[in-house]
């Protein structure tokens, strides 16, 4: 992104929150303690890492909350999934247990690139590890994708109800056009 692109971004962004219609800013670096936003933006402090940012905007303050997530387990299974390797590993593992040598050669990748991806697959849960004597063994987690499944398929529910909805508004809409048209 040019200085000019990033300048102009920054510039709507801070008009926006003082017109109440954009989301706050958050500083997710705890060495950036500063927004960096000019006007009445400027020098806004935050204390914590993930804490939410208190604006003034009209009639009070406004908080922004997309930072608190809901289940941080989820979005770490999901950013693990959100990588073709890992879930390339995931569908291997499946198969059958490996070594991470063994992945490595399998996936063309380095050692050390392997073991960072299978790190990442370990902290979410999908993917436990043992180490027997100078070779790590890994295998699925037991808890599999079930918690990640459930979520998908309500969220599946709420589009499918809202396509029936709108089905339900087009068929209608339909019917009184074609009986409009034929008086």
């Amino acid at each position: 992104m040019t200085p000019v692109a990033k300048a102009i971004g920054v510039f709507l962004a801070a008009h926006a929150i003082e017109a109440g219609v954009g989301p706050a800013p958050v500083a997710t670096s705890p060495a950036r303690r500063t927004c960096g936003l000019q006007g009445p933006l400027m020098g806004t402090q935050v204390t914590s890492k993930f804490r939410p940012l208190a604006l003034p905007a009209r009639g009070g303050y406004k908080l922004n909350y997309m930072v608190q997530y809901i289940s941080p387990a989820l979005d770490r299974s999901f950013a693990a999934l959100s990588d073709a390797t890992r879930r390339g590993i995931i569908e291997q593992l499946g198969r059958a247990d490996a070594s991470i040598t063994s992945l490595a050669d399998n996936f063309h990748m380095t050692l050390t690139g392997m073991k960072k991806h299978v790190q990442v697959l370990e902290r979410a849960g999908l993917v436990v590890t043992q180490k027997v004597g100078r070779v790590r063994t890994c295998k699925l987690g037991k808890g599999g994708l079930e918690a990640e499944a459930a979520w998908i398929e309500v969220h599946r529910k709420l589009f499918e109800d809202r396509f029936d909805a709108l089905d339900a508004i087009i068929s209608e809409m339909q019917q009184e056009e074609s009986n409009g048209s034929g008086s």
